[in-house]
């Protein structure tokens, strides 16, 4: 299981951008409680981020997260 680090950098991979660019981006489209670049990469490093800003981040990228049962 990767942890949401991760799996964020992948998306950004696949998105063709960097977190400066993702902090820069969601800023511009108006998005809140988002903090500049160094500080978004931190806080993931730090494991201090927000779920709501790992939906906001996620929702910009056009993805959601599903919470399911595991299958047994």
């Amino acid at each position: 299981m990767l942890d949401i680090y991760e799996e964020v950098r992948i998306l950004l991979l696949r998105s063709r951008l960097s977190m400066r660019k993702l902090a820069s981006n969601l800023k511009a489209e108006g998005y809140e409680n988002i903090p500049v670049a160094g500080g978004l990469s931190n806080k993931f490093n730090k494991k201090t981020i927000r779920f709501e800003e790992v939906q906001q981040i996620l929702d910009y990228l056009g993805y959601e997260l599903i919470i399911k049962k595991k299958d047994k």
